[in-house]
């Protein structure tokens, strides 16, 4: 079965804009893949603010969300997978929802290590680059 944690963002994310709060999203910073400042990271974890007005390109799917953002007047790309998700919240009331962990991610997590894994203990033998060889055809 396919992870629901996608569908949940998705559906919290938009009502909480129609009742005019501002969603802010809690990721943990530890996990693969996860592009954000790592200098306002928190014990591993960091709060997002995704309203329209605070964020430019934002594009949400069911394996990321990704968009821009300005921090400390930095811009930044910011890169979350949907397994590092951990809570979409309300700043105003704290409504929301925090996610449980679905065994779809963390299956996907040891896959990542495994192969990360494996690259490590056999790396690639090195070739030389070869020259290339052209001949006359008449």
């Amino acid at each position: 079965m396919t992870p629901n944690r996608p569908y949940l963002l998705r559906a919290f994310y938009d009502w909480l804009l129609d009742n005019e709060l501002t969603p802010h999203l809690v990721v943990d910073a530890t996990r693969p893949y996860v592009n954000v400042p790592q200098q306002f990271v928190e014990n591993g974890q960091i709060v997002l603010n995704i309203a329209p007005s605070a964020i430019v390109s934002f594009n949400m799917d069911l394996e990321q969300l990704s968009f821009n953002a300005r921090f400390g007047g930095q811009p930044f790309e910011v890169y979350v997978p949907m397994a590092a998700v951990i809570a979409i919240y309300a700043r105003e009331n704290g409504a929301g929802t925090v996610f449980d962990s679905e065994p779809a991610y963390d299956q996907a997590e040891e896959l990542i290590e495994e192969v990360e894994m494996a690259e490590e203990v056999s790396p690639e033998p090195e070739t030389k680059p070869r020259r290339p060889s052209l001949r006359v055809v008449k």
